[in-house]
């Protein structure tokens, strides 16, 4: 008997774009791969689900969404006769389905608290860097692409611009599982409307309605869930707790945790230092080893790590204040003396729970790269100049919001 063949061209059913084909052997091999299987246990919006229940989505998903409107934006570009060949398009679906490997627990709470010397941008490089040994080369030309170093201007855009396939999948993916309905963008519709003038990535006119609901979407995506204000005290309280062990670590004091976990407790992590075994490592990391390291803190002898762990798992949060304006030194002060008198700690212990800090909003930033609206007659405009809706032009300015955050009594 022959040996079975192993079927590399499986379908996955999605929740929001309903079946989605994996396109050939390669992009299956790298799904299957452990660095990218990891992904299934990265939470996509961190701590969003103490605000949201329904948001316990991984990056997983989006990685696979991505891959999907990729697909749908090389066909619908070949439809209106941009030439882009079988070879460009693996490359596509590699790089937009790479983009976020490097992607630690929580998303962004390790970046803001152990590894802090380098993005996850950098470490998904790295992974794709090492993939392209394991795939003897095969990924080159994604590579090329997800660096920017490709000739062909419009396909790294795809990849990371203004309105971009990452942007398209997790603005309508997050919308549909926290219930958020206002996020709810028509991709279809945006891909639809594609298309590639002197090698950059334009939508024909009869999109602008659809860009300009895209631009309101994502401003009120960001307030309403990026930035709704418990997700922002939870992934603050999660960053000082992932300090505060680091900090104790580092004087010696032993914390349970996964070998993963404690290497990147005991060690100062940098973009110099970064090596392939330090990847391997990271590549063993995600939300569970997290998760299960903070229930056991709970019954630690030091108080505020006792006290944080305690605070995340029965989701007992931080007050927090929000302002339009700076929170003033005086009320500040006010507020960490009364704390302090509540908690008795330290000046050094109760900065882990009295902090001032800021978020920022801007729904589009024309400064890095712009949507361009293609009209008939050849022109090309910016949105913000070729939309007759004033708030557009308006969403291109920062919001910043000011907030203070203690505990309750």
């Amino acid at each position: 008997m022959s040996p079975k063949l192993t079927n590399k061209l499986k379908i996955l059913n999605d929740p929001i774009y309903g079946f989605i084909a994996i396109p050939n052997a390669l992009i299956f091999d790298l799904i299957e791969h452990s660095y990218f299987q990891r992904l299934r246990r990265i939470s996509q919006v961190g701590l969003s689900y103490l605000v949201y229940p329904g948001a316990h989505h991984t990056r997983f998903h989006h990685a696979i969404g991505c891959m999907f409107l990729m697909q749908n934006a090389v066909q619908t570009l070949r439809t209106k006769g941009v030439e882009i060949s079988d070879d460009e398009a693996t490359a596509l679906y590699i790089a937009i389905l790479l983009h976020d490997i490097g992607h630690g627990p929580f998303s962004h709470a390790l970046e803001h608290s152990i590894v802090t010397g380098i993005s996850h941008e950098e470490i998904s490089l790295f992974y794709m860097k090492e993939l392209n040994k394991e795939f003897k080369g095969k990924l080159s030309l994604a590579i090329e692409i997800f660096e920017g170093k490709y000739p062909r201007k419009f396909m790294h855009q795809l990849i990371s611009s203004q309105l971009d396939m990452d942007r398209l999948d997790y603005l309508k993916r997050d919308s549909f599982y926290s219930g958020v309905a206002e996020g709810n963008i028509n991709s279809e519709r945006l891909i639809a409307m594609l298309y590639v003038v002197n090698d950059e990535l334009v939508l024909e006119e009869k999109g602008i309605y659809s860009a300009e609901k895209f631009i309101v979407g994502r401003r009120l995506m960001y307030w309403q869930v990026y930035l709704h204000k418990t997700g922002v005290v939870a992934e603050k309280m999660l960053v000082n707790l992932l300090r505060r062990a680091n900090e104790l670590s580092k004087k010696g004091v032993k914390l349970h945790g996964s070998k993963a976990f404690r290497y990147f407790l005991e060690n100062e992590i940098s973009e110099n230092n970064f090596t392939v075994e330090t990847l391997k490592t990271f590549a063993k990391l995600d939300d569970y080893d997290i998760l299960s390291a903070i229930k056991d803190w709970i019954s630690h002898d030091d108080r505020v790590l006792s006290m944080l762990s305690k605070m995340i798992i029965n989701r007992n949060l931080l007050k927090i204040e929000l302002s339009n304006e700076p929170i003033t030194e005086e009320y500040f002060k006010e507020i960490f003396s009364i704390k302090k008198r509540d908690f008795n700690f330290s000046d050094e212990e109760l900065s882990y729970f009295v902090f001032t800090d800021c978020v920022q909003n801007q729904a589009y930033d024309s400064s890095k790269s712009k949507i361009n609206i293609y009209f008939k007659n050849g022109e090309i405009q910016d949105l913000t100049k070729a939309s007759d809706q004033l708030n557009i032009q308006a969403l291109t300015k920062p919001v910043i919001k000011y907030f203070i955050c203690y505990p309750k009594k």
